[in-house]
């Protein structure tokens, strides 16, 4: 029997339309040929066009879920999406804390691409005191990071890399920076496809994750990391009546 590949493990939401959450989190990972390990942290109902509701997991089973996976694999990475509550943020940081060796990749998700909230204040929170110190990258859009105290405030509080997504704002292409607390590590312009696609920050943050379990450096991975969401998204699929879906299976190819 062949050794496996490395493990990543994603905490996140799910989608029923598997265009997002926790099941476009395991769509990536295997296509960027690693394997998926995925803790649930909320259920969600939704559909391509938003989220019509949430209900988070109680952190009782939060926990018995990922204990149970750290005790069983080596993971390799963490890639966290939507949290729940901020009692599963608290734990989740003191999984974190307990693991500073595997490379956290941190996707606030604060809304839907409508609109639709997926984080409470208190949510919001939690999260900025118990998983961005432990972050190796968070990865917000323009309003994300707005929302979070700016790029300064997320390095501050121990987050080491910061990837803002330039898809909220109206230019012709999508310019996406890095920076660290030295400033701008790099900067990579996408040309801005037409339409509008459910999923992209998901699949961007676990396509990172992946390339970090993988071995490589934050810069590369972050390259690495936006051509596979360019590739998924130039390739979507639109099953339903609004946003498109990333084809993961064809940008690993």
């Amino acid at each position: 029997m062949s050794s496996a590949p490395p493990v990543v493990l994603a905490f996140a939401a799910s989608d029923p339309t598997c265009g997002a959450g926790l099941q476009a989190d395991i769509l990536t990972i295997a296509a960027s040929g690693c394997v998926p390990a995925c803790v649930l942290t909320a259920v969600t109902a939704q559909d391509t066009g938003g989220v019509h509701g949430v209900l988070p997991i109680a952190g009782e089973w939060v926990q018995r879920q990922a204990r149970h996976l750290i005790e069983d694999m080596r993971v390799a990475a963490f890639k966290l999406g939507v949290l729940g509550s901020a009692e599963n943020a608290e734990f989740i940081g003191r999984l974190l804390r307990a693991h500073p060796e595997v490379p956290v990749v941190l996707d606030p998700v604060l809304a839907s691409g409508r609109g639709d909230p997926l984080a409470s204040e208190t949510a919001m929170q939690a999260l900025a005191a118990h998983i961005v110190p432990h972050a190796t990258i968070a990865t917000p859009n323009t309003l994300e990071a707005q929302r979070l105290g700016g790029i300064e405030r997320l390095l501050g509080l121990g987050c080491r890399y910061v990837l803002v997504t330039g898809t909220h704002a109206p230019d012709a292409e999508v310019v996406n920076r890095l920076y660290d607390r030295s400033g701008l590590v790099r900067e990579d312009r996408w040309r801005r496809l037409p339409g509008d696609y459910h999923g992209s920050g998901c699949t961007l943050a676990s396509a990172v994750a992946a390339q970090l379990a993988l071995g490589h450096a934050v810069p590369q991975a972050v390259r690495a990391a936006q051509a596979f969401t360019w590739e998924a998204l130039a390739r979507a699929y639109a099953p339903g009546r609004a946003q498109a879906i990333p084809n993961r299976s064809l940008a690993a190819q």
